[in-house]
């Protein structure tokens, strides 16, 4: 039988964003409900190594600093709940959210944190060396690649931005581009070009990604020219694919404010979007920094905007019940 799930707050998604918005929306005593997702944990459950979360000293695990977050939120009073919304209706308050399951959620405030998932090229090895010398981050596991040689996938600004931030670690960084010309910003190519330790591979496609998980990982990427068809190896310890990422916002396409590349439009320095009562924060409205500790400040900001949207709608329902 489907059910009707009421809340002062309906928070979609359940990455570091959507668990911090919990764990404060629990403490200010909304009762919020998670609904998880496709993907319950976010980016993180399928991340190994985590080493710039503040507070661990040592390397944690991205999977069970998710878990430790579920935990929390549910410590404090968050309600957990597996299911996949396939429908919104933004017309309130309240909102009401459909599920794959025929449950309907209805909520005062809606926190929308089902963050982005970096594009991935498709070829051989690349997900079997996720996490083992394949990385869609260079912020995130450059640190691992201190005096070694990597690749960057790419030709956008966050390839060439990528390439520049890892020379602060790698000993050399080659940046593999399937054309004969980047398509990053002019500023950023000539910072790219004047680097002494970045080298470019033009007209060269990724056909796969060569090693052995249980061995020492990644050891080498298999290219192709685009032009003449000649392939060519290039020995590696990293390799970084930088071809940007697609923000899970098909579900508000229509209904919400979504910028060229489909991330939500918040106001400048805010989770508040368009819609009164209706929030966004982590990766889902985040294209610059994509982190897990932005996307949990953001998370934070958006339980507290949300809180004190209740408590102003409270007081409205007061003063007409007064009157």
């Amino acid at each position: 039988m489907a059910t009707t799930h009421k809340t002062r707050m309906l928070i979609i998604g359940s990455g570091p964003a959507g668990l911090t918005a919990a764990i404060y929306g629990a403490r200010a005593g909304m009762e919020p409900i998670v609904v998880q997702g496709l993907q319950p944990g976010g980016q993180l459950t399928i991340t190994t190594d985590v080493e710039n979360y503040p507070g661990f000293r040592d390397v944690i695990q991205g999977p069970w600093l998710m878990q430790e977050m579920q935990a929390q939120a549910e410590h404090v009073g968050t309600r957990m709940i597996w299911d996949t919304i396939v429908d919104i209706d933004l017309s309130g308050p309240p909102f009401r959210a459909s599920a794959d399951s025929g449950d309907v959620f209805e909520a005062d405030t809606l926190v929308i944190a089902t963050g982005a998932q970096a594009k991935w090229l498709g070829v051989p090895g690349e997900q079997l060396l996720s996490g083992k010398g394949v990385s869609a981050c260079a912020t995130c596991d450059g640190f691992f690649y201190r005096g070694k040689k990597v690749v960057v996938i790419g030709g956008g600004n966050t390839a060439v931005e990528e390439a520049l931030y890892l020379t602060n670690h790698a000993e050399h960084v080659t940046l593999i581009h399937r054309r004969d010309a980047l398509r990053a910003e002019r500023i950023l190519q000539q910072r790219l070009h004047a680097h002494p330790k970045i080298s470019v591979l033009w007209n060269k496609a990724v056909a796969a990604f060569t090693g052995d998980p249980l061995a020492g990982g990644l050891k080498a990427v298999e290219l192709v020219d685009t032009v003449t068809g000649e392939g060519s190896r290039v020995e590696t310890d990293g390799a970084f694919v930088a071809i940007g990422h697609a923000p899970a916002t098909s579900l508000f396409a229509g209904k919400l404010e979504l910028d060229e590349s489909g991330y939500i439009v918040v106001q400048p320095g805010t989770p508040k979007t368009a819609i009164p009562g209706v929030f966004a924060c982590g990766d889902v409205m985040d294209h610059t920094y994509r982190q897990a500790v932005t996307a949990a400040g953001t998370g934070c900001m958006a339980a507290l905007d949300a809180e004190r949207f209740v408590a102003e709608l409270d007081f409205a329902v007061g003063q007409l019940t007064q009157a």
